[in-house]
């Protein structure tokens, strides 16, 4: 797994690095962690877990888009232009898959400042 640093989040945001590895980025940080069994999901918060026992698929669902970026923290909301300067897409990138993989930069922002990067393995 890539580490999260200012041109790891650039490159999801850049589309230069897989979905799929942009999408397990996120599932590690929410606890989920692949097992040969399928999916262990005993370290993610139970908000996640009871709606989500299998890592959602961020890119092609809204509703976990959404409550990923309702669980962004109020005072993180602005990391993507605080932190990397991001000014957003034009208007003929503003395509969904574009700005989901917007908002689980967003959310990545938010997990590495509360201190989670050490925990990435």
């Amino acid at each position: 797994m890539p580490p999260l640093t200012d041109d790891t989040l650039w490159a999801i945001l850049n589309d230069e690095m897989d979905d799929d590895a942009v999408q397990r980025l996120v599932w590690h940080g929410l606890g989920y962690r692949e097992t040969s069994d399928g999916w262990d999901a005993s370290a993610v918060e139970p908000v996640w877990a009871d709606r989500y026992p299998d890592p959602p698929h961020f890119i092609e669902s809204r509703p976990a888009t959404v409550q990923l970026t309702r669980s962004i923290p109020p005072a993180d909301k602005q990391l993507l232009k605080e932190e990397l300067g991001f000014k957003g897409y034009t208007v003929d990138q503003l395509v969904p898959r574009l700005t989901r993989r917007a908002t689980m930069v967003s959310w990545l922002l938010s997990y590495r400042k509360q201190g989670a990067v050490g925990e990435q393995g």
